[in-house]
């Protein structure tokens, strides 16, 4: 199912906040992203039903395996988009990391991967063609 880019940026931040903290809540996301708690809870209703998260009789937050398939693709898009932009083209850090957080909804799969072996031909010679 695809999913919009604000459904994306919710899997992105459970994914960071499970990474960080080892669990999370809907207010943890909240607290992330400073929306309210209605509209995360709105948010957590339709990534639950369309099968992206569980939640637990405690409300913690899981990713299911399509969930944790799609977050951690938003995820390395983003991270690898802030480096290209940060490292490759001198965006300050803080720029590229917002410039990315909109690039990666809308990035093609051919320029990514592009871009991907780009950075990839790019570590190759500053390690001298080691890996």
């Amino acid at each position: 199912m695809k999913i919009q880019e604000s459904g994306e940026n919710y899997l992105e931040t459970i994914l960071i906040l499970e990474k960080k903290n080892g669990s999370v809540r809907s207010i943890d996301i909240a607290n992330e992203l400073e929306f309210s708690k209605p509209s995360v809870s709105r948010a957590m209703g339709i990534l639950r039903s369309a099968g992206y998260i569980t939640m637990d009789k405690t409300n913690q937050i899981f990713l299911t395996e399509a969930g944790r398939n799609k977050a951690e693709s938003v995820y390395e898009r983003h991270c690898l988009l802030s480096r290209f932009l940060s490292e490759i083209l001198g965006v300050s850090p803080e720029n590229a990391a917002a410039d990315a957080c909109r690039i990666e909804h809308i990035i093609s799969e051919e320029t990514f991967n592009k871009t991907k072996e780009f950075l990839k031909h790019c570590d190759l010679e500053k390690n001298g063609g080691q890996q």
